[in-house]
């Protein structure tokens, strides 16, 4: 494995080549994901006017309520739902998946599928 800031130079590299051809719209606009070593964050973003439209993420008031520590992956799904659950009360139901250079596994994929479930069509 590379030092630390040459794997994030290289996921910066890949967010930039996957943004040249990903656009979020006022109709589908784009779910960007980024994590932190203990966070994950999700939001919805028309890229047209430049504006944050929905947002959840592991420190949101509703997931923070419980008190209890859960697992990464599990709180990954928790957000997932969560910006779902905005989303549709935004009236938003078509959005860009945008996975910032991350691989497609894990904590990514597990807030992916959860958004997808609660009725988000990717």
């Amino acid at each position: 494995m590379g030092r630390p800031e040459e794997k994030r130079a290289a996921r910066i590299r890949r967010h930039q080549r996957v943004r040249r051809t990903i656009c979020g719209t006022a109709d589908r606009p784009r779910l960007c994901v980024f994590k932190s070593l203990n966070h994950i964050y999700a939001q919805l973003i028309d890229d047209e006017v430049g504006r944050t439209l929905v947002s959840a993420s592991t420190l949101s008031k509703e997931l923070q309520a419980s008190g209890t520590r859960v697992k990464k992956t599990e709180a990954a799904k928790a957000v997932g739902a969560l910006i779902a659950e905005r989303a549709m009360a935004a009236n938003i139901q078509a959005v860009v998946f945008d996975r910032a250079g991350y691989p497609y596994h894990g904590r990514i994929k597990a807030l992916a599928s959860a958004a997808r479930d609660r009725g988000l069509r990717f």
